[in-house]
């Protein structure tokens, strides 16, 4: 059983084959695929064929399963699971108890009637932007298994990249989301910060941090964040925003929408790969204009001092006692992050504020804003270097060259895989737009996927018997 969420979905729901079968199926996948990529740190076969059972159980009363029902999903190890120990990608948290209740999200998707099948792969505490944990290995990207898959939420995109499961929900602190959406060729949305309830999902940066789905098409992805809004009484960083659905907005076509390419910042200091993605994105949404956001670079070095500070302060009291547990990626700039001066703080959050301002002034005359979502395509793994335009960067870091100035303002983020040569690594671009106008970029993004820009390509060695 195999095809995209919604197709999956509409055959459950008529009764053309039960949701025990595509879980069994989908489990018999990653067992059979998942370790070639190593996306899944826990698979949960026997809730999932519970899960399933219980669809089943709901169709053969006459009653309604769910929008989604029958149709396989996993999350980000950070997402607590009833049962099992968050471990949010580290070795400090797998002597946890484990989580009593699941994550308000995990609860939204399992309402619409989908089917958890477990925990993915990520960063240690959402720390990075490659996946090459040192406790659970390094995942691989499905179209190159020599090369990362972004991250934090690696395992999060190569699940869906790969077939093993058509939809997944990650985070997004500084690009966790639209750093693996672009390397893995696949869709996925940061919404505006608030939008979306962070109850149950262990913290990294308490003013940054976002949660959202990945998914193989505009209209997957529409349904899962469909699913997913709703107001969360036990999340206070949530906005008292109601939800407000997108996928009727999907056929809604161009008309009216103004968008430009961001130049300046994200013009420089990228491949050609990237430079030729955005240029056919714009060319499909008719953006001729380019503006140019003057506070981008001084955002993204508000965000470096405001992540390490409220990270290294959150993980301080574990540092004293366990720091050898942490993996070496992180734990110096932990360490420096809890010793960061209390006034480059209050300068960074300054600083926020006036990138934050100089957007919406941007923003006033326009719908979408287009970006690379990364400078480059992915990388070897174990690879520390990249140039770019002449000069040497870490390669870490700078794979949220584009998406950490954004990050920092919490205005909403699609990000789309636009489509490249036979046998080319993928690449994406950052659809950005005013803060509550999520249904704008899945507008555009529909639109796009429906001219043939964008899409998510097979990986030829995942492509039999995907999902």
């Amino acid at each position: 059983m195999n095809g995209p969420a919604l197709a999956i979905a509409a055959q459950v729901r008529a009764g053309e084959v039960s949701a025990r079968t595509v879980a069994e199926a989908a489990l018999a996948r990653i067992a059979a695929r998942g370790p070639e990529v190593n996306a899944f740190t826990a698979v949960l076969a026997e809730r999932a064929i519970a899960a399933a059972d219980a669809v089943d159980g709901r169709i053969a009363a006459g009653k309604d399963p769910g929008p989604l029902a029958g149709v396989p999903y996993a999350v980000k190890n950070l997402f607590d699971l009833a049962g099992i120990p968050t471990r949010a990608g580290s070795r400090i948290r797998r002597d946890a108890a484990p989580a009593t209740h699941d994550a308000f999200l995990v609860r939204r998707m399992d309402a619409a009637g989908a089917i958890c099948l477990g925990a993915l792969n990520m960063d240690e505490f959402a720390y990075g932007f490659t996946t090459e944990n040192s406790h659970d290995g390094p995942c691989r990207n499905p179209h190159d298994l020599t090369r990362i898959a972004g991250g934090s939420s690696g395992g999060s995109g190569v699940a869906v990249a790969a077939g093993l499961v058509p939809l997944s929900l990650g985070t997004d602190t500084n690009g966790s989301i639209r750093v693996p959406a672009s390397l893995n060729g696949i869709f996925g949305m940061k919404p505006t910060y608030g939008r979306l309830s962070r109850h149950g999902s262990f913290p990294f940066v308490h003013s940054l941090d976002h949660t959202g789905p990945f998914a193989r098409s505009v209209a997957d992805l529409a349904a899962a964040y469909d699913a997913l809004q709703g107001i969360d009484a036990e999340d206070d960083h949530q906005a008292p925003q109601p939800p407000e659905p997108v996928t009727p907005l999907l056929g809604a076509g161009l008309a009216g929408l103004r968008v430009a390419r961001l130049g300046g910042w994200f013009g420089r200091m990228q491949s050609e790969a990237a430079r030729r993605a955005v240029a056919a994105v714009a060319e499909g949404l008719g953006a001729a204009a380019e503006v140019e956001w003057a506070m981008a670079e001084a955002s993204r070095s508000a965000a470096f001092i405001i992540t390490a500070s409220e990270g290294g302060a959150l993980h301080l009291p574990t540092l004293r006692t366990r720091l050898e547990e942490y993996e070496p990626l992180i734990q110096d700039r932990l360490l420096a992050g809890a010793l960061i001066p209390a006034a480059w703080v209050l300068q960074a959050q300054r600083v926020r504020a006036r990138a934050r301002d100089a957007m919406r002034a941007l923003i006033t005359g326009w719908d979408i804003l287009l970006a690379p979502a990364t400078p480059v395509p992915a990388t070897p793994i174990g690879q520390e270097t990249l140039t770019l335009d002449g000069v040497e960067l870490p390669l870490r870091p700078t794979m949220g060259l584009f998406t950490q100035p954004i990050s920092n303002i919490g205005v909403p983020v699609l990000t789309v895989p636009v489509q490249q040569a036979e046998g080319a690594m993928p690449i994406g671009v950052q659809l950005i737009g005013k803060s509550w106008t999520e249904g704008l970029l899945f507008r555009a993004a529909a639109a796009l996927e429906a001219a043939g820009l964008c899409a998510a390509p097979v990986p030829p060695a995942f492509a039999e018997g995907a999902v």
